[in-house]
Parts: structure tokens; C-alpha cells; sequence
């Protein structure tokens, strides 16, 4: 056993260092610090460094247990980290475990409620419906007949969770002191992250919480329906939301028998994960086949709210330069956005990011992007993340695999079915209030008060230069007849840059919003002419009483008294 190591700690390494190597994967075992716990090592033989690949990957996660494969999962969900080799093999982990005996799951109801089961609903059913690592979900019915499912928490699964997450922990700050890409990649970072998300999927109320926000979002919506939640029997350990009937949104057999149309079927699929995105900022994780049901009349029922995403003003913006710097096909600007989105990283690798960023985009440069096929770039731009290790905001990597999974939905439910017909709507929108006046204003108000800060550094930085010349570091002379010119020159280059910044702004956000949708455009150029008119007039008269405001002062020009 090692030093500081309590037993059952020392014996959960040792089977993870054994279950690595007998998948294969013994090379990670070194780059995480498990060497000392590899069997081979422990026998003083040579550790075994071939790699397993993707399926050996999966098969040791899910030997491992609950925490690792969640951990697989959520990786199946971030193109920015795998390649799509290791994502399809990872998505395939089934969270399926033998259900716990119905008497312990009865305990945990009455514990929780207070009562026991049958007192709680009119009907309960033993045999579960699925049958998870850290939930098992049953049938019931409540008095007034209504159909609901049950998800329980099963006994221990937290405490079970919280000391892997730490040994994760370890491993983590481990690897990135020994391997330079887990140290790239911020492995301790991303397992912070990760044990965030296991946490926060262990609340059921958050869950009903997210599920209540998305029923909110989409309540005028109605080709897409969210369940209803019943607090009366939900706490964090049980959840008891109604039971979602429906053909999954994939079968398409029983799509066609039941003669539903699947061109809209994909339109609809793919407009609620864009409204989630683009209008409402709150999006569904994990929106993968099995967790849409296409209901008798035809709308999309979606469930599992376990796993949600938010996107802040901060994030929106990043994610609104990416798609204009995309539609622009602009190289450069898009190297310079990925790096600003990314951590860690800095100026000098700009470069060679922006060559491999201009021939992504010569892949593109004679099509149309409402022809692209959406997944296929979205992914060929991931490799380029990954070439560079770059370190997207979780949120942008899981809405790009979003992205991917919409497409080949869409493509299986219509053939030819385009995303970006479907996202189009919402990107123009985005474009239209990130080029609005108000916006225009609002950034300029931020310029100000950065400007506001540097005043008011400035007597501090002053006098750490009086400082330094009082040291006698160095003599300066200046001449105030000799410096007044400059003085006002840069106040006229000020007036000009600040005019420069708002009518730059206007042209060019009224280019990018004609060259998205040309046929909107007809609707929107009057409004838009008018606040570019009334703009420049503003415009001239700013600069018209600058001037004179100078010419008061006293020119350069200008007798002295």
C-alpha cells in the first residue's frame, strides 16, 4: 500500500491501473501517475504501452463503473477533445446496470416523502423501467390517474461518485505535472468541470427546475413539448415527472406507418435546438435520439433534463463573432476568435492558427455556406481545434457537437435535409441585435468607462514615473508652446476615431446583414437607412461643436492675449 493511501483508496488505483492494462491503455497509466499500480509494474515487468483505441477505451470506463462512465459520456459530447472515432465509440456507453431489489427503492420514497409509496401514488410499479447507475426510474400512477414515471436515486451512489471524483482529482493534477498535453488541454480544469455536472445531476430538483425553464421557453412552441413535473413527489433524491408516450424521433419504420411527415419532423427537431441556442440561451445537453419522442399529434416530446447548458453575454458574443467570421469566410478573424474563446493560450500562436484556419476555410471558399454540409465543417474545424489543443468554453464544444448530432438526425429523418436552412433565421437575428444601434451604443459606453479607468490609474502611474525621475534615472524637458500642438492634434484624431468607430460600425454590420439574407434585406432597409441618417447627422453635429468648442478655446492659430 502506498504512503498515505488508506486501503480501500489503494485498492480502488489498483483496479484502475489493472483494468487499464489489460485494456490496453497502459500508456496512460504513466501519463496519469498510476504507474506504481499497474500489475506489470508491481511484478517488475515492462508495462505494456500500445494503445487500445476507442472500443478497449469504452470497455474499460464502463469496467470501472458509474463516475467513469458518465465521464465517457460527457467526453462522447466534446469534439473539441476527441476525434469522432473515440466520440461515436464513447456515445455508445449504455448506463444499464442490474436493478437494485424494489424494497430498497421503496425505503429511499419513504424516507424522502415521508410516507410510503402507496400512500403516495395510487399505483407503484416494482419492476423498474430502466435501471441506471445512479438512478432507477419506475411506472406509477398518481389519484387522479395520471401516468408518471418515478426516477429514484439508489442507495450510496453519491458517496460512491464523491470518492472517485476525487481520485479523478488526483490523477488529473498528476498528469498535467508529468505530460504536456494534459497540462495544454487543463485536464485538472476539465475534471473540475466534469465533477460540476455528475454533481449537479445528482439534484432532482435541479432537474425538475431545468425541465419547468424549458417548458417556460417552449410554451408557444407547440411542435415541441416538455412533460410536466409534480413537486408534491419530487425531492433532490426522487423526481416524478409525466410519462412522455411516442414513436423515438429515429424509427423510422414507425414514423412512416404512422404517416408522420419527416421533413418536418427535422425542421421542427432542429428549430427547437436553435431556439435554444439563439434565442433562450438555455439549451438541452444531451439531445440525443433517445431522448425525443414524436408524440400523436405530431410534436416532438423531449426528456432527461439532467444535463443543461448556459450560454452568457460573454459567450454569446464570442459565439455570434465566430458565426460572422465564418459567413465571411474571413481567415484571420477567426483564428483571432477561437484564440480569444481559448485559455491558456497566447499571441505568438496566432500565426501558424491562422494558416491552418485559411486552408479550413479555402475547403469552403467557392461554396455557398447555405450549401455546406453543416456537421462536416463543424468537425473539420474541431480538427483544427484540437491540432492546436485549444480549450473552447465547454458550452461552445457541446452546442458544436449539438450541431453534428442535428445534421444527422435531420439527414436520417430527410435526406435532404440542410441545417443551416433551418439556423438560418436565428443567425440573422443574432446578426441583426449585434449590429443594432443599441448595441453600437452600448460597446461604445464600455470603451468609455475603460477609458474612465485608465484616468483614473493615471496619477497612480504618474507617480511611479516621478519616482523613477526623482531617482535620476533619466531627464526629461518639455516645452508647453511645444506640446500644445500635439495636444490638440490628438484630440482631432480622437473626434475622428470615435466618428470612425460608429459609421465603420454601421457599414459594416448593415454589409453583413445583406449579405446573410438579401431578401430580408428589403424589409429591413428603410428602418436601417433612417438610424444610419439620423447617426451621421448626430455625427456632424458632434464634430461641427468640437471644432468650435476648440476655436473657443483658442487655437493653434489663434492670437494670444
Amino acid at each position: 500500500m502506498a504512503f498515505g493511501i488508506s486501503g480501500a483508496r489503494a485498492a480502488r488505483y489498483a483496479q484502475i491501473g489493472e483494468v487499464l492494462t489489460r485494456h490496453g491503455l497502459g500508456h496512460l497509466l504513466h501519463a496519469a501517475g498510476l504507474g506504481r499500480w499497474s500489475p506489470a509494474n508491481l511484478l517488475g515487468e515492462t508495462i505494456d504501452a500500445t494503445a487500445g483505441g476507442p472500443e478497449h477505451l469504452r470497455l474499460a470506463l464502463e469496467e470501472l463503473g458509474p463516475t467513469f462512465m458518465k465521464l465517457g459520456q460527457i467526453l462522447s459530447t466534446r469534439p473539441d477533445l476527441l476525434p469522432e472515432p473515440y466520440q461515436l465509440e464513447l456515445a455508445k456507453l449504455q448506463d444499464a446496470v442490474p436493478p437494485v431489489p424494489p424494497e430498497e427503492i421503496r425505503a429511499v420514497v419513504r424516507e424522502e416523502l415521508g410516507i410510503d409509496s402507496e400512500e403516495a401514488f395510487a399505483t407503484f410499479d416494482d419492476e423498474p423501467i430502466a435501471s441506471a447507475s445512479i438512478g432507477q426510474v419506475h411506472g406509477a400512477r398518481l389519484a387522479d390517474g395520471t401516468r408518471v414515471v418515478v426516477k429514484v436515486r439508489k442507495p450510496g451512489a453519491v458517496d460512491r461518485i464523491r470518492e472517485d471524483l476525487e481520485i479523478l482529482r488526483n490523477l488529473a493534477a498528476s498528469a498535467s505535472r508529468q505530460w504536456s498535453a494534459a497540462a495544454d488541454y487543463n485536464v485538472v480544469g476539465l475534471v473540475e468541470q466534469f465533477g460540476r455536472t455528475i454533481l449537479a445531476e445528482l439534484d432532482y430538483l435541479q432537474e425538475g427546475r431545468n425541465a419547468e425553464r424549458f417548458a417556460e421557453n417552449f410554451a408557444d412552441n407547440a411542435s415541441i413539448r416538455i412533460p410536466r413535473v409534480y413537486w408534491e413527489t419530487t425531492t433532490s433524491r426522487m423526481l416524478t415527472i409525466e410519462r412522455v408516450e411516442g414513436l423515438k424521433i429515429n424509427d423510422i419504420e414507425a414514423l412512416d406507418a404512422a404517416g408522420f411527415d419527416r421533413s418536418e419532423l427535422a425542421l421542427n427537431a432542429a428549430g427547437a435546438l436553435a431556439q435554444m441556442v439563439f434565442k433562450d440561451a438555455f439549451f438541452h445537453a444531451d439531445p440525443h435520439p433517445g431522448n425525443m419522442f414524436v408524440q400523436s399529434d405530431g410534436a416532438i416530446a423531449l426528456i432527461d433534463f439532467g444535463m443543461v447548458g448556459e450560454i452568457d453575454e460573454r459567450l454569446h458574443d464570442q459565439l455570434s463573432r465566430l458565426l460572422l467570421a465564418l459567413a465571411r469566410k474571413d481567415a484571420r478573424r477567426l483564428a483571432r476568435t477561437l484564440l480569444d474563446m481559448s485559455s491558456g493560450r497566447h499571441e505568438s500562436d496566432l500565426p501558424e492558427l491562422a494558416d491552418d484556419v485559411a486552408e479550413f476555410i479555402g475547403l469552403y471558399d467557392r461554396v455557398d455556406l447555405q450549401d455546406v454540409d453543416t456537421a462536416r465543417l463543424v468537425q473539420q474545424l474541431l480538427a483544427v481545434v484540437r491540432k492546436h489543443r485549444l480549450q473552447l468554453p465547454e458550452e461552445i464544444a457541446v452546442i458544436a457537437k449539438m450541431v453534428v448530432m442535428a445534421e444527422g438526425l435531420g439527414r436520417v429523418l430527410d435526406p435532404g435535409f440542410r441545417l443551416s436552412h433551418a439556423l438560418q433565421p436565428y443567425v440573422v437575428e443574432l446578426f441583426v441585435a449585434r449590429h443594432s444601434p443599441q448595441a453600437i451604443l452600448d460597446g461604445l459606453k464600455e470603451a468609455g468607462l475603460g477609458a474612465m479607468d485608465l484616468v483614473e490609474d493615471l496619477p497612480h502611474l504618474v507617480d511611479g514615473l516621478v519616482r523613477i525621475v526623482d531617482s535620476g534615472g533619466f531627464e526629461v524637458r518639455l516645452r508647453a508652446a511645444e506640446l500644445e500642438p500635439l495636444l490638440i492634434r490628438a484630440e482631432k484624431i480622437g473626434d475622428r476615431v470615435v466618428a470612425g468607430v460608429i459609421a465603420a460600425a454601421f457599414i459594416r454590420g448593415v454589409g453583413d446583414l445583406v449579405s446573410l439574407d438579401r431578401e430580408r434585406w428589403t424589409g429591413w432597409r428603410a428602418p436601417f437607412m433612417r438610424t444610419g441618417l439620423t447617426a451621421l447627422g448626430g455625427l456632424g453635429g458632434y464634430l461641427a461643436w468640437s471644432a468650435a468648442a476648440r476655436r473657443r478655446r483658442g487655437g493653434p492659430n489663434q492670437p494670444r492675449g
